[in-house]
């Protein structure tokens, strides 16, 4: 089963570094954008995307980005009473008047901690999660802002995190569910090395309890230390067509460590090798 495979990265021009290095087109560009200072929709990086021939995927944050999950004015329940609507109507707006054809990811990785909208943080419940999702989709239906897929997206479980069930606002409120989860290896305390499988496999069987929804990996990347990284690589391109993933998203960025692609020769070639699997890729569909 084909999947789309993109990148999330600080420029858009990163699609073409990748369809250069790789002899195949990446169909997904993904970047965030916090509420800080009452951001805008940013028009110009979407229309980047699309003349490359990419879906854009906005990762939409509540928050500064930055400052740390202690905000308590992003706390789902302020954006659920509408302390923020005038906000997410301007943006919504402008994606309406944009024209184009975007995706969504609004409140990731509702299940963790680090965000101020994450599941118990300042007091956060998961009938505020919900409620949020549910108000900021209203709304964005009120100004018309209609051709937008939702995606709903969790970090892969961990000890202590809350279970995506009590947090899903339900198949009429989301278009797909998504998983974000990285391979730390002996670069980060984060467990040690551990292969796609371990990394994805318990979390997509409780999200597909969850929903049958279409399933994306909207952040997912691999460190170098502690292990190999281009096995790890084709692993990961094995397990997405495993379990019919949509769209993969890799975190194209060097950040707690080199995340990127191409961090190492031997990562490079396998990435090559995989994406030019006859029949492997495909556009978002």
């Amino acid at each position: 089963m084909a999947f789309a495979f993109g990148l999330a990265a600080d420029d858009p021009a990163a699609l073409e570094a990748f369809a250069t290095d790789t002899g195949a087109a990446a169909t997904v560009y993904a970047w965030f954008q916090d509420w800080s200072a009452r951001q805008t929709f940013d028009a110009a990086r979407a229309d980047a995307a699309v003349r490359r021939g990419a879906l854009p995927l906005l990762t939409w944050e509540p928050w500064v980005a930055g400052d740390g999950p202690d905000q308590p004015g992003y706390a789902l329940a302020r954006i659920a009473e509408g302390r923020h609507d005038d906000h997410v109507a301007e943006v919504a707006t402008q994606i309406r008047d944009w024209g184009g054809h975007l995706a969504l990811r609004f409140l990731h990785e509702l299940d963790a901690v680090h965000y101020p909208w994450g599941s118990g943080v300042g007091g956060n419940t998961a009938e505020d999660a919900v409620a949020a999702w549910r108000h900021v989709r209203r709304l964005f239906a009120a100004v018309g802002a209609l051709d937008v897929t939702w995606i709903w997206c969790v970090n892969v479980r961990t000890p202590g995190s809350s279970e995506y069930a009590r947090l899903y606002p339900g198949d009429d409120a989301v278009d797909w569910v998504a998983l974000d989860g990285y391979n730390g290896g002996t670069a980060l305390p984060w467990g040690g090395w551990r292969s796609p499988q371990d990394v994805f496999e318990a979390s997509v069987t409780e999200l597909r309890e969850v929903s049958r929804r279409p399933l994306a990996i909207t952040e997912v990347a691999c460190a170098e230390q502690g292990g190999d990284k281009a096995a790890w690589i084709r692993a990961l391109f094995d397990l997405a067509v495993a379990h019919g993933v949509r769209a993969l998203v890799w975190f194209e960025h060097d950040k707690e460590t080199d995340w990127r692609l191409a961090s190492s020769p031997a990562a490079a070639e396998a990435v090559r090798r995989e994406v030019r699997v006859p029949g492997r890729l495909g556009p978002p569909r």
